[in-house]
């Protein structure tokens, strides 16, 4: 993931040495947890991630993969 994110980002303006994924870089719902919300109209980064999750009928730990969206700080305010 990490040449998607550099790469979208950087076709955004965002310098790369700025880009710095898990610390500044993280999905809609991260960045509100984290108190900040991501500014009306901003277009994020696509990409694909592996969740971790137990299956329901045999209890075994399983992972699967989604699509989702992240976001730059720059692209978010603080919530006040």
């Amino acid at each position: 993931n990490y040449p998607t994110i550099y790469s979208g980002f950087a076709s955004k303006g965002i310098n790369a040495n700025d880009i710095i994924p898990r610390e500044n870089v993280f999905t809609y719902n991260a960045w509100q947890a984290l108190g900040r919300q991501v500014r009306k109209g901003e277009s994020g980064v696509k990409c694909v991630t592996w969740v971790d999750t137990t299956d329901k009928d045999t209890g075994n730990p399983k992972k699967f993969c989604k699509a989702t969206t992240v976001f730059h700080i720059s692209q978010t305010d603080p919530i006040q």
